[in-house]
Protein backbone atom coordinates (compact mmCIF):
# COMPACT_ATOMS: atom_id res chain seq x y z
CA UNK A 1 0.00 0.00 0.00
CA UNK A 2 2.95 2.34 -0.16
CA UNK A 3 4.85 3.94 -2.97
CA UNK A 4 8.28 5.52 -3.03
CA UNK A 5 6.78 9.00 -2.63
CA UNK A 6 4.62 8.10 0.37
CA UNK A 7 5.67 7.02 3.84
CA UNK A 8 4.58 3.70 5.26
CA UNK A 9 0.85 3.80 5.96
CA UNK A 10 -0.40 3.14 9.47
CA UNK A 11 -2.80 0.28 10.16
CA UNK A 12 -5.75 2.70 10.34
CA UNK A 13 -4.76 4.46 7.10
CA UNK A 14 -4.44 1.10 5.34
CA UNK A 15 -7.85 -0.05 6.60
CA UNK A 16 -9.56 3.20 5.54
CA UNK A 17 -7.92 3.07 2.11
CA UNK A 18 -8.97 -0.57 1.63
CA UNK A 19 -12.55 0.30 2.63
CA UNK A 20 -12.61 3.04 -0.02
CA UNK A 21 -10.98 0.78 -2.64
CA UNK A 22 -13.66 -1.89 -2.08
CA UNK A 23 -16.57 0.57 -2.07
CA UNK A 24 -18.96 0.77 -5.00
CA UNK A 25 -19.07 4.55 -4.66
CA UNK A 26 -18.10 7.43 -2.36
CA UNK A 27 -18.30 6.85 1.40
CA UNK A 28 -18.92 9.29 4.23
CA UNK A 29 -16.58 9.19 7.20
CA UNK A 30 -19.39 7.72 9.32
CA UNK A 31 -20.02 4.95 6.78
CA UNK A 32 -16.31 4.14 6.87
CA UNK A 33 -16.48 4.08 10.67
CA UNK A 34 -19.42 1.63 10.57
CA UNK A 35 -17.59 -0.63 8.12
CA UNK A 36 -14.44 -0.68 10.25
CA UNK A 37 -15.94 -1.20 13.71
CA UNK A 38 -14.91 -4.87 13.65
CA UNK A 39 -11.33 -3.71 12.96
CA UNK A 40 -11.20 -1.66 16.15
CA UNK A 41 -12.48 1.71 14.96
CA UNK A 42 -14.58 3.33 17.67
CA UNK A 43 -14.48 7.09 17.08
CA UNK A 44 -14.97 9.36 14.07
CA UNK A 45 -11.66 11.05 14.90
CA UNK A 46 -9.81 7.83 14.00
CA UNK A 47 -11.38 7.91 10.53
CA UNK A 48 -10.88 11.64 10.03
CA UNK A 49 -7.19 11.42 11.01
CA UNK A 50 -6.60 8.57 8.56
CA UNK A 51 -8.53 10.37 5.80
CA UNK A 52 -6.56 13.57 6.40
CA UNK A 53 -3.24 11.80 5.94
CA UNK A 54 -4.49 9.82 2.94
CA UNK A 55 -5.61 13.09 1.32
CA UNK A 56 -2.21 14.62 2.10
CA UNK A 57 -0.53 11.63 0.38
CA UNK A 58 -2.82 12.02 -2.67
CA UNK A 59 -4.43 8.62 -2.17
CA UNK A 60 -7.93 9.85 -1.34
CA UNK A 61 -10.16 12.70 -2.53
CA UNK A 62 -12.94 14.46 -0.66
CA UNK A 63 -16.01 15.20 -2.73
CA UNK A 64 -17.11 18.48 -1.21
CA UNK A 65 -20.61 18.59 -2.70
CA UNK A 66 -21.66 15.30 -1.11
CA UNK A 67 -19.26 15.30 1.88
CA UNK A 68 -17.85 11.89 1.00
CA UNK A 69 -14.53 10.33 0.09
CA UNK A 70 -13.19 8.20 -2.78
CA UNK A 71 -9.90 6.44 -3.38
CA UNK A 72 -7.79 8.19 -6.00
CA UNK A 73 -7.83 6.49 -9.39
CA UNK A 74 -4.24 7.71 -9.99
CA UNK A 75 -2.74 7.12 -6.54
CA UNK A 76 0.90 7.46 -7.53
CA UNK A 77 0.90 11.16 -8.21
CA UNK A 78 -1.22 13.40 -10.33
CA UNK A 79 0.28 14.86 -13.44
CA UNK A 80 -2.22 17.70 -13.14
CA UNK A 81 -3.00 20.16 -10.39
CA UNK A 82 -6.71 20.15 -11.20
CA UNK A 83 -8.87 17.13 -10.55
CA UNK A 84 -12.44 16.89 -11.76
CA UNK A 85 -15.18 14.47 -10.76
CA UNK A 86 -18.42 13.51 -12.51
CA UNK A 87 -20.81 12.30 -9.79
CA UNK A 88 -23.96 10.41 -10.78
CA UNK A 89 -26.80 11.54 -8.54
CA UNK A 90 -28.77 8.34 -9.30
CA UNK A 91 -26.32 5.44 -8.83
CA UNK A 92 -23.50 7.28 -7.03
CA UNK A 93 -20.80 6.34 -9.54
CA UNK A 94 -17.84 8.73 -9.54
CA UNK A 95 -15.49 9.24 -12.49
CA UNK A 96 -12.23 11.09 -11.82
CA UNK A 97 -10.54 12.93 -14.66
CA UNK A 98 -8.40 15.88 -15.58
CA UNK A 99 -8.64 18.08 -18.66
CA UNK A 100 -5.66 20.07 -19.90
CA UNK A 101 -7.80 22.68 -21.71
CA UNK A 102 -9.81 23.46 -18.56
CA UNK A 103 -6.65 23.41 -16.45
CA UNK A 104 -4.93 25.84 -18.82
CA UNK A 105 -7.92 28.21 -18.88
CA UNK A 106 -8.15 28.21 -15.10
CA UNK A 107 -4.40 28.81 -14.93
CA UNK A 108 -4.77 31.84 -17.21
CA UNK A 109 -7.48 33.27 -14.97
CA UNK A 110 -5.42 32.63 -11.83
CA UNK A 111 -2.38 34.39 -13.31
CA UNK A 112 -4.44 37.30 -14.66
CA UNK A 113 -6.04 37.89 -11.25
CA UNK A 114 -2.91 37.09 -9.24
CA UNK A 115 -4.95 34.57 -7.26
CA UNK A 116 -3.11 31.92 -5.22
CA UNK A 117 -5.25 28.75 -5.23
CA UNK A 118 -4.75 26.21 -2.46
CA UNK A 119 -6.44 23.48 -4.48
CA UNK A 120 -8.73 23.18 -7.47
CA UNK A 121 -11.47 20.58 -7.64
CA UNK A 122 -14.34 20.56 -10.09
CA UNK A 123 -17.43 18.48 -9.37
CA UNK A 124 -20.08 17.83 -11.99
CA UNK A 125 -23.34 16.41 -10.66
CA UNK A 126 -25.80 14.70 -12.97
CA UNK A 127 -26.64 11.31 -14.45
CA UNK A 128 -24.07 8.88 -15.86
CA UNK A 129 -24.68 7.39 -19.31
CA UNK A 130 -26.26 4.21 -17.87
CA UNK A 131 -28.69 6.07 -15.62
CA UNK A 132 -29.54 8.64 -18.31
CA UNK A 133 -30.30 5.81 -20.75
CA UNK A 134 -32.57 4.03 -18.25
CA UNK A 135 -34.35 7.30 -17.48
CA UNK A 136 -35.31 7.78 -21.12
CA UNK A 137 -36.14 4.12 -21.83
Amino acid sequence: MTSPSHPELTKNQTLVLKALDKAEGPLSAYTILDRLRDDGFRAPLQVYRALGKLQEFGLVHRLESINAFVACCQPHGHRHEMTAFAICRTCGKVDEFSDMAVEERLGEWVRAHRFKPAKTTIEISGDCADCATHEHA
